[in-house]
């Protein structure tokens, strides 16, 4: 006999949940500055929205309408608009952001060993054929890869923004 459970409703779910958009915390900062497809840009930044982080972009000039057309939200939620992602990237870490790539590397911890952040910190996402440029590897204190066991070699860019962002809110 399996126990019963009982799904919220949606009033329910409205009811535990902010009211307004969140301003910008300045905490989780999300950056995928080498985006391919535009989709995942809007799914990402659901995301961010779902644990309290922002979305720095680059200023390409289909980025816009790929986050209005894949954003769902109610509320505007927090972007950060990049004009130069190497500069941009070297100025947070020099104002003491951690600064932790999405990447395969022979350095990289595995997404479970990866800590709670405890300060202002950015989430570099690299392209989603070609990763992290080389140019921005070296911009990076962290980096973390995400462990699969398929025959694929990357996720795209929401679902690896999406579990890096989770485990770096202390969310799972």
């Amino acid at each position: 006999m399996s126990p019963s459970i009982r799904v919220r409703t949606p009033g329910e779910l409205r009811a535990a949940r902010r009211r307004r958009a969140h301003r910008c915390w300045g905490h989780l900062l999300a950056a995928p500055l080498w985006p391919l497809h535009g989709a995942n840009l809007g799914t990402l930044l659901r995301t961010c929205d779902a644990v309290g982080a922002c979305l720095a972009v680059p200023r390409f000039p289909w980025v816009p309408e790929a986050l209005r057309r894949g954003n769902t939200l109610r509320q505007p939620a927090c972007v950060h608009w990049v004009h130069d992602p190497l500069g941009w990237l070297a100025r947070e870490r020099e104002a003491g952001s951690a600064v932790v790539g999405v990447e395969l590397a022979d350095e990289s911890i595995r997404l479970a060993d990866l800590p709670a952040a405890r300060g202002r910190t950015v989430v570099v996402l690299g392209h989603e054929q070609q990763g992290v440029p080389p140019e921005a590897l070296e911009l990076l204190d962290t980096v973390v890869e995400i462990p699969m066991v398929g025959t694929g070699s990357s996720l795209n860019v929401a679902v690896a923004g999406s579990l890096v962002l989770y485990k770096l809110a202390g969310l799972v």
